[in-house]
């Protein structure tokens, strides 16, 4: 799924549909993925910069996150779009610096890629990276 900022309509379609073309892929209608992803709050905070889970999992929970999960380096935290400002001020109150926060679209499901259809994807994300036009790209893949 793609958010696009344009002064010419046309000619994006043609530039994205090229794209995709080119890459093996089809330029679907308006809104015909949208019901793949959820709009949510998502925060990254490095074990680096803070390292105490309990602490940070009650700190975002009253704060209003839904869902909280551990990876090797970083705590995720996962809310509503509305629960942004809140979630933002517990981490700044207590000191707490994040690697990212931003509201984004996140899946419902994944699909893993194999390496040949990971690369596909990989030289696919660069040249829509590459168009001016496009703002972000969201996708239900997983790299192996």
């Amino acid at each position: 799924m793609l958010d696009i900022l344009t002064d010419n309509r046309n000619r994006t379609a043609a530039n994205i549909r090229h794209i995709f073309s080119k890459h093996g892929g089809n330029l679907g209608e308006n809104g015909c993925v949208g019901w793949l992803f959820k709009k949510k709050a998502v925060f990254v905070v490095e074990k680096e910069t803070f390292d105490d889970e309990d602490s940070l999992m009650e700190i975002v929970m009253d704060a209003g996150a839904e869902d909280f999960e551990t990876d090797d380096d970083v705590f995720e935290i996962t809310a509503a779009p509305e629960d942004f400002n809140a979630i933002e001020s517990a981490l700044a109150e207590k000191g707490i610096e994040t690697a990212s926060a931003e509201i984004t679209q996140v899946p419902d499901t994944t699909v893993k890629l194999s390496s040949d259809d990971a690369e596909k994807m990989q030289k696919l994300l660069d040249a829509l990276d590459e168009d001016d036009d496009v703002q972000n790209v969201y996708g239900n893949y997983e790299f192996e």
